[in-house]
């Protein structure tokens, strides 16, 4: 697929790795819908892109409310034509140890809220914008893709009990939507990306950061623009379907 005039939405396209795709995306041509739940951000976000000259809107939404996804997605149809790319970036974190304790004495857990609360964004998101996304391709009669992104951690890492569940599941659903909707000329594909350069990252304590670095055997974080190099050149192989890139730096967790 050409990127070029195409039209791609991007969930957590405010900031991070969302907004790195939504970059490169635009620099090749393409046309944006940016979704994301913090609204300030995105504007701020789309108003820098369209400065620039570049096809970009907005749309502040919560991933997880079902009818707001279906409204939003038919309004990006409905406004900008028809969708050729779904980019299912969304993610938040809530880590927690399963249970904590000390001495034979448990002194905390992780809660109901923050397992949910994961589950609810990273898995549930991931599923219900990509039901709406192929839903759209399909009645428009085109081809279409979908990457979702999934994580290193997807094999299952400690104190994220949440978070590896979510994104095993996303690997999951990459395998079973890319054998339900070839038929209708829909690759799907994926990203597991390891530990990239984000705000996130930034604001880390600088031995905490050293250390996550030591898991690298490159020692350093990937840079957003090589994440964003890993998913142009997905979009553009048409035959890299039902798979993920491993886009980690060789990290040990």
């Amino acid at each position: 697929m050409e990127i070029k005039d195409k039209l791609f939405v991007i969930t957590g396209g405010a900031r991070g790795l969302g907004q790195a795709m939504a970059e490169r995306i635009a620099q090749e041509g393409g046309k944006l819908a940016l979704l994301d739940v913090e609204a300030e951000q995105l504007a701020a976000t789309v108003n820098e892109l369209t400065q620039r000259g570049f096809s970009a809107q907005g749309y502040p939404v919560d991933i997880t409310d079902e009818q707001q996804l279906v409204t939003t997605f038919a309004a990006i149809a409905a406004r900008l034509g028809p969708i050729s790319g779904l980019i299912n970036n969304a993610g938040i974190l809530r880590d927690a140890l399963l249970v904590k304790a000390k001495d034979g004495v448990v002194t905390d857990c992780m809660s109901l809220a923050q397992w949910q609360s994961v589950l609810d964004v990273n898995l549930t998101g991931v599923f219900l914008c990509g039901r709406e996304a192929a839903k759209h391709m399909i009645s428009g009669g085109h081809n279409g893709l979908i990457i979702n992104i999934s994580s290193v951690v997807n094999g299952g890492n400690a104190g994220q009990s949440n978070y590896a569940a979510a994104k095993a599941g996303v690997a999951a659903l990459t395998v079973t939507w890319a054998r339900e909707l070839a038929r209708h000329g829909i690759r799907v594909a994926g990203i597991s990306p390891g530990v990239f350069a984000t705000d996130m990252v930034a604001s880390m304590k600088p031995e905490a950061k050293e250390r996550m670095c030591m898991q690298v055997p490159l020692r350093r974080t990937g840079e957003v623009a090589e994440l964003a190099d890993g998913m142009a050149w997905i979009i553009g192989n048409d035959y890299f379907h039902g798979r993920s890139l491993q886009l980690d730096g060789g990290i040990i967790v």
